[in-house]
């Protein structure tokens, strides 16, 4: 069978067993897309179908299209990669440990041991986390009445560290501080330095922070897994008008316009005669970034909108700037040196230079890491390197 009827298969069978509303899987080659695939509709509560244009938040997906701009900085001498990323933006200078709590519940912190690098903020080693892999920050965030950060409120960017500088890796909001080290040096928004020199030379005109009418027009709901399973429609969207434009996990885009990142990447740099980084740049993007650490399970500490998430358990995975990177091979068939990450709302990429193949599957669900939405995109990569 042809990969994108199996691909469609894939698809179809997901949504005819509710393991999603709607989906879409694209894969892609260095000349562009390989096949394509859409199933179900835009909501629980919608016959729209679900297509390739469907306007979907990507979250975390966002992070690669900052990391993309801030090493163009970084390659035009105007951001360091290694020096103190607060001579940049001061606010890291600020920043202390948080060690737990005193009697009144109140928090307690201690003095950071050395500087925090823009290295340590791209591949999360930085001592940042997320309030939803954990609890320590959820009671900070409690206690202080600091807003989480998909509220894009610069105060969430506060929030102290929760160990010292290139300890260990964990997942976090560094790629936020980033994206305000991109917007310093540019003079621009973080929207407008990606409309001029990443999502504007890439073609990606359905890909931004704030959702034009056009987009809004095809733009899929959220949904919720029940306890039963069952998925229903869910009240969510980023901020529309934000203090701060989240490079972590702001954008709002399609399956097509992500692909043509994707595809920039297995061309090294470029598409289209567009050249987005140096092949040099590309080449520190795409390798291992944070030496002995390794990417660990991470807890939930939220469970309504994140499962435990690891991705190939017992695998060593690095993080490049800014992809995890598969240190073995994968059982998928993806070969070792394997990048990938993902978005909140089950949204999943990978990019294979050596075999010259990537793929996108995107659904809006919650919790993250669904076992019946994963499992999809999964098959779905599996199904790509059977073909090959």
């Amino acid at each position: 069978m042809a990969l994108a009827d199996t691909v469609q298969g894939i698809l179809d069978r997901g949504v005819a067993d509710g393991d999603v509303v709607g989906a879409v899987a694209t894969i892609v080659g260095p000349d562009g897309e390989i096949c394509s695939g859409a199933a179900g509709t835009r909501g629980a509560d919608s016959d729209v179908a679900m297509t390739n244009d469907t306007v979907c938040w990507i979250a975390s997906m966002t992070k690669a299209l900052t990391g993309t701009a801030a090493m163009q900085l970084v390659e035009q001498g105007k951001l360091s990669l290694d020096g103190p990323a607060a001579e940049t933006l001061p606010l890291l200078d600020e920043l202390d440990v948080l060690t737990g709590f005193d009697g009144d519940g109140n928090p307690v912190t201690r003095a950071r041991n050395g500087d925090i690098t823009l290295r340590q903020l791209l591949t999360h080693t930085a001592g940042m986390g997320y309030d939803i892999w954990s609890a320590e920050l959820g009671q900070y965030q409690e206690a202080t009445g600091t807003p989480g950060i998909t509220e894009c409120q610069k105060s969430t960017l506060s929030i102290p560290l929760l160990f010292d500088p290139g300890e260990r890796w964990m997942y976090g909001t560094g790629i936020d501080y980033a994206g305000q080290m991109v917007e310093t040096v540019s003079g621009m928004s973080l929207g407008e330095y990606f409309a001029q020199n990443v999502t504007g030379p890439l073609g990606m005109s359905d890909t931004a922070f704030r959702i034009s009418d056009d987009m809004r027009s095809r733009i899929s709901a959220m949904h919720a897994r029940m306890e039963d399973g069952s998925l229903v429609e869910m009240p969510f969207e980023i901020p529309q008008d934000p203090e701060m434009e989240m490079g972590g996990g702001g954008l709002y885009s399609t399956i097509d316009d992500y692909c043509r990142f994707l595809t920039m990447m297995l061309n090294g740099g470029s598409l289209g005669g567009r050249q987005i980084v140096s092949a040099d740049t590309h080449q520190q993007m795409v390798s291992n970034a944070m030496g002995d650490l390794r990417v660990t399970m991470l807890h939930t500490a939220i469970p309504p909108y994140s499962n435990d998430a690891e991705f190939f358990p017992g695998l060593e995975k690095s993080w490049g700037l800014t992809f995890q990177i598969n240190e073995e091979p994968a059982p998928t068939g993806r070969p070792a040196g394997g990048l990938m990450w993902a978005g909140l709302a089950n949204s999943f990429f990978w990019i294979d230079l050596q075999n010259q193949v990537a793929g996108c599957y995107i659904s809006q669900v919650v919790p993250f890491a669904d076992a019946r939405s994963y499992g999809l995109y999964e098959e779905i990569e599996s199904a790509t390197y059977d073909s090959l």
